[in-house]
C-alpha cells in the first residue's frame, strides 16, 4: 500500500512548473493529496490561471484539491498523512511556521500534521532567503520533524538575497524525511 504525501502549493507561481513536475513523480510512488494556500487556488498570474493549475494537479493527485482550513484540520485526529510537503514555500509560509501561526489551509495543515510528530518536507521559494526569511529557516532548520530541499541562490546577480529549492532533489527529500534523514548538501552552488 502506498504511503500518503499532502502536497501544499504555496503562491511563488514563477516555480510551479518544475513544482508541478517533481508532483508529477511523487504521484508514481505515493498517494498524494493536494493542498492550496489562499493565492495558490484563487490568483491568476502571468505563469497561468488558478483553475488551470488546480486542474492540472487534481489530475495528476487524482483528488480534489484541498484549499480551507475546515478541509485539512483532520489531518491531525485522523492521522491522514504519512509525510506533508509545502512545495513551493513562500518566506510568508516559513515566517508563519517558524512563529506558529496557523491561519492559512497551508499552515493549519502543517500544525495538524506536527500533532502526530510526523515529517515536513519545505521546498523554498522566496527572495528574501537571505534577509528577512533567513531568520525563519535558521529556526525551522532547528525544529524537529522539518526537512528542507536542497536550496541555493536562484539569481546570485539579479537577485542577491532569493533562495529556491531544486525540485529535481523533491522525491529524494521526501524519501529522505519518511526515513527521519536530512538530505544533504543542503546548500546547493
Amino acid at each position: 500500500m502506498k504511503q500518503t504525501v499532502g502536497f501544499a502549493l504555496c503562491g511563488s507561481f514563477c516555480t510551479y512548473r518544475k513544482t508541478i513536475d517533481a508532483l508529477r513523480a511523487l504521484a508514481e510512488d505515493y498517494t498524494v493529496i493536494p493542498i492550496f494556500s489562499e493565492a495558490g487556488y484563487t490568483v491568476d498570474t502571468r505563469f497561468g490561471t488558478a483553475a488551470d493549475f488546480r486542474d492540472e494537479v487534481e489530475a495528476i493527485c487524482g483528488a480534489k484539491a484541498l484549499h480551507t482550513l475546515a478541509e485539512v484540520e483532520p489531518f491531525g485526529p485522523k492521522k491522514l498523512l504519512d509525510l506533508l510537503i509545502v512545495a513551493p514555500c513562500t518566506g510568508n509560509t516559513l515566517g508563519k511556521l517558524a512563529n506558529g501561526i496557523a491561519d492559512s489551509p497551508v499552515t493549519f495543515a502543517c500544525k495538524a500534521h506536527l500533532r502526530n510528530a510526523r515529517p515536513i518536507v519545505l521546498a523554498i521559494s522566496t527572495n528574501d532567503g537571505l534577509s528577512a526569511s533567513a531568520e525563519n529557516i535558521g529556526k525551522l532548520l532547528n525544529r524537529k520533524h522539518y526537512y528542507f530541499v536542497p536550496f541555493g541562490q536562484d539569481s546570485p546577480t539579479g537577485k542577491p538575497y532569493s533562495l529556491v529549492a531544486d525540485m529535481n532533489l523533491l522525491s529524494v527529500t521526501a524519501a529522505a524525511a519518511l526515513r527521519g534523514e536530512q538530505v544533504q548538501p543542503l546548500l546547493l552552488k
